[in-house]
């Protein structure tokens, strides 16, 4: 499942210049200018790191929570067993742990308790945290991830992370992980054959975008599936856990991200030679970034 969002650039009216040579800022013209956004959140926040610093903060005391949400059996009809997941779960939860992480695990939740415990994450004081990560294992669609009980949007989790909701973790990364299909259509890849074509002002207070220092990692791209192994788990998760295991404190996010799709894309391919159309397919991850900074798994 993918999700675009369309943002429309509005343009607020010219005011009369008979009626006052004083512009307000958008905000008051829009009736946010008490310095509170939508919520009724303050817009400030603990600078975490100088302003043009290259990497992001990773010597606080923890390294964070990281929330993983196994869905293995619905309530729903048409979705069946998602047969190898609780492999992608144990994996992964023993990968974030090598990398100091402070892992939970829940099964089979519906959104009403995803979003209670997505919640509670983001009310708690994440001072001495470097980071968060979410990582969801489901079914799903072009837009939509599926619960146990119905489909959601992706927006519906990280909405609570943003900085003005989550003023702990403003200006520290958001890490996603979404092992879901997003479509149901097929990429049956293109053979490649032959040679190769060659044998201190940074210490002053500063203001964020509340959308930064998010990166969302999907296992295939919008509309296309997403292959799962029923005994070894999903192609992605295979590939993460092991770029992480092996290079998890070594390289940034982004190049641990590129290694990821370099394996999902050359060391796989379906095998369903029962069911022709769908034998000997391919898949390609897709990153969706807003870090403004190296993210790196520092050793604590």
């Amino acid at each position: 499942m993918s999700e675009t969002d369309l943002i429309m650039d509005q343009a607020l009216p010219l005011q009369d210049s008979n009626k006052t040579n004083n512009f307000t800022d958008v905000a008051d013209a829009l009736g946010h200018g008490n310095g509170l956004d939508s919520y009724g959140n303050r817009l400030n926040a603990r600078m975490p790191v100088d302003r043009y610093a290259s990497e992001y903060n990773m010597n606080h005391l923890k390294r964070g929570l990281a929330l993983i949400f196994n869905h293995e059996h619905f309530e729903i009809p048409q979705l069946k067993a998602r047969t190898g997941t609780n492999v992608d779960c144990e994996n992964l939860a023993s990968t974030l742990k090598c990398l100091d992480f402070d892992v939970r695990v829940y099964k089979d939740l519906k959104l009403r308790e995803v979003q209670k415990e997505v919640e509670k994450v983001a009310m708690m004081d994440h001072s001495d945290h470097d980071c968060v990560s979410i990582t969801i294992l489901s079914h799903g669609e072009l837009g939509y991830i599926y619960a146990k009980d119905c489909q959601y949007k992706l927006d519906i989790i990280w909405s609570f992370f943003t900085a003005n909701r989550c003023p702990t973790l403003a200006g520290k990364p958001k890490i996603f992980f979404i092992q879901a299909c997003q479509g149901d259509q097929l990429d049956a890849g293109v053979t490649l054959a032959g040679r190769t074509e060659t044998d201190s002002a940074g210490s002053m207070s500063y203001k964020i975008p509340a959308h930064a220092d998010f990166l969302i990692a999907y296992s295939t791209i919008p509309g296309f599936y997403s292959w799962r192994n029923t005994q070894k788990g999903s192609w992605f998760m295979q590939s993460l856990c092991k770029e992480l295991n092996q290079h998890g404190k070594k390289y940034d996010i982004l190049t641990l991200l590129t290694f990821v799709a370099q394996s999902v894309a050359y060391d796989f391919e379906s095998n369903t030679p029962e069911i022709p159309m769908m034998h000997q397919q391919k898949q390609i991850p897709c990153v969706t970034t807003m870090l403004t900074r190296l993210l790196r798994f520092t050793e604590k």
